[in-house]
């Protein structure tokens, strides 16, 4: 066997064991996502009466029957599925989210995991927070705004001629299982990735991808994505768009913010380290990232 060979050989071994070991990842987080379904397929019922807690309270509020309906047959059973499933990756997602550290974690440096590792827990943090503000608090504001075009059927009356009017049509919520969870589940996803914004661009500056200068400097082009994000990812009402292009563009500030103090953070470490050049630095223009600072 010549050289060549033996050097093809012995590069090939390490890429068989990163696959083996992605193999036992995935094995491992799909196990885990496929107990956690059957887990929330036997209890989808107490699951499916607490996401019906915002329709119920606005309903009882105005003296009617909290009470959806089946369009389909199987629409049931389908409904079951979705909730197991959603459930099961709520429940798999911190065996998902370690499997996936310790894949990964042995590639990194001690200085790039003490970095990563932070923003690997402040992701799921702030995606259930995302999804516990759209849950307990812009899903009762939109069901009850849109519960509020209802409107009560009024009988006809016999007029002094003898005459009975037709009376007003009734306009009262029947609402479909499927689509009310279909509603609910877009609210919660829309609010919960939203809610990562900040979570991505302080890795991106910590990244020195970014900048807090060049993130206030695209801010009136931020504000016309975040419009457009609201738009696709929320339902076709105003109002709900209104509500999350405010959070989201709140948190859009808060990550300008955050970044800046990372930015700050890393200035003291590079000035204490003594590879920080203020000539390297155009503070009138702010351009620039502080990794360029250095030689």
């Amino acid at each position: 066997m010549s050289n060549a060979e033996k050097e093809i050989d012995d590069s090939s071994a390490p890429l068989i064991e990163h696959l083996a070991e992605l193999r036992t990842r995935l094995i491992r987080s799909a196990l885990a996502f496929v107990i956690g379904i059957f887990v929330c397929f036997y209890v989808w019922n107490p699951i499916f009466n607490f996401m019906t807690q915002p329709i119920c309270s606005a309903l009882n509020e105005r003296g009617q029957d909290c009470g959806l309906i089946l369009i389909k047959l199987q629409e049931g059973f389908f409904v079951a599925i979705r909730i197991s499933i959603m459930g099961g990756f709520a429940l798999a997602f911190p065996v998902i989210s370690y499997q996936l550290w310790r894949f990964v974690a042995p590639g990194l440096y001690k200085s790039e995991k003490n970095a990563f590792l932070p923003f690997l827990l402040a992701s799921p943090f702030m995606f259930f927070a995302g999804a516990a503000f759209a849950f307990f608090v812009v899903i009762p504001l939109a069901f009850d705004f849109f519960l509020n075009f209802q409107q009560i059927g009024a009988t006809g009356e016999v007029t002094d001629n003898g005459v009975k009017d037709i009376g007003d049509a009734g306009i009262t919520f029947q609402g479909s299982v499927a689509e009310y969870l279909s509603l609910t589940i877009t609210f919660i996803l829309a609010f919960g990735l939203c809610f990562q914004l900040p979570v991505l661009l302080s890795l991106l500056g910590k990244a020195g991808l970014v900048s807090s200068a060049g993130l206030a400097a695209v801010r009136k082009y931020a504000v016309v994505a975040i419009l457009v994000v609201a738009g696709i990812v929320t339902p076709p009402d105003v109002f709900t768009q209104v509500i999350l292009f405010a959070v989201v563009y709140g948190l859009y500030e808060i990550s300008i913010q955050i970044v800046k103090r990372i930015e700050k953070n890393r200035e003291a470490r590079m000035r204490a380290e003594g590879t920080w050049f203020e000539d390297d630095w155009d503070e009138d223009d702010n351009e620039g990232h502080p990794e360029d600072r250095a030689e």
